[in-house]
């Protein structure tokens, strides 16, 4: 197996685990505050990464490394987590999932100022053509009605578009699984006084179902989805496996529907199949 092919299957697992996000963090701020949700999520995560680190006698990245984590840790351990749970206060985790259109075009963009690859027009188009697809779904279902949580979804994926290629440009050199382990370490002087400062007063008010989740964001959304997601795409190609991102919104739809019983249109679906085929014309000429 080749290394291109290695990459868009660590790639695939990396979106399949990421897809329960937003279903599991719609459930969590039921009962959590989002601030609390968001600096738990990190904290446990970074907790279990220093010991992975500890236990496999990982060495600390050198000093000149620390900017770039520390981007990485305000793209997808601060920001993106902070900014979606605050988006699903105001709209549900169905049609938040349609944003995550949009993924695959932010985290191209950022895979060439960051990353410095080089991507053929033909690609362009087609990315374009599935964030216009999903953007235009968005302004026909009313964007005014939830303005506050589209615009908050809008900007969770520019910082993860960020703090994907920016991982990822680290992982070719340290490894995909050390580089989120050390991002949330970084954060972890920040996440741990945050999440001591939001504690809840009392805990009789959170059922199960907000354990469940806090559990699945901080477990796989934060740490292990991304140890195969850094690895996938340093292997096959920012702004290539970056595109299979375009298949979340299919898993996510799928588990809200299923878990949380929340309607998904017909639209929705058309939507989202309008963005498959586009990821695969732009997957044609990513090289």
């Amino acid at each position: 197996m080749d290394n291109a092919t290695r990459g868009w299957m660590n790639g695939l697992i990396g979106v399949v685990i990421f897809a329960g996000s937003l279903p599991a963090t719609r459930v969590a701020v039921a009962d959590l505050d989002p601030l609390f949700l968001t600096a738990a999520r990190a904290s446990v995560a970074a907790v279990l990464g220093w010991a992975l680190l500890h236990a496999l006698g990982q060495r600390r990245p050198a000093a000149a490394v620390l900017p770039a984590l520390a981007v990485v840790a305000l793209g997808v351990v601060v920001g993106f987590p902070l900014l979606t749970a605050l988006a699903l206060q105001h709209v549900s985790s169905a049609h938040s999932i349609v944003f995550l259109g949009l993924l695959p075009l932010s985290t191209a963009i950022f895979g060439v100022l960051r990353g410095g690859e080089r991507l053929r027009p033909a690609f362009w188009g087609f990315s374009l053509l599935g964030s216009v697809v999903v953007v235009g779904y968005a302004l026909g279902n009313g964007i005014e009605a939830s303005l506050q949580g589209d615009l908050l979804m809008l900007a969770a994926v520019v910082v993860c578009g960020l703090g994907y290629a920016e991982g990822a440009r680290l992982a070719r050199t340290l490894g995909g699984w050390q580089v989120i382990s050390w991002a949330l370490v970084v954060s972890l002087p920040v996440m741990l006084p945050l999440m001591l400062l939001r504690w809840p007063a009392s805990w009789a008010q959170v059922g199960a179902p907000a354990w469940w989740g806090l559990g699945y964001v901080s477990v796989f959304s934060m740490l292990i989805g991304f140890m195969f997601w850094y690895r996938g795409l340093a292997q096959g190609g920012i702004a290539a496996v970056g595109q299979l991102q375009l298949l979340q919104p299919f898993f996510g739809l799928a588990l809200a529907a299923l878990l949380l019983h929340e309607t998904v249109s017909p639209m929705m679906l058309v939507v989202t199949l309008c963005a498959v085929a586009c990821v695969a014309g732009a997957r044609r000429f990513a090289r």
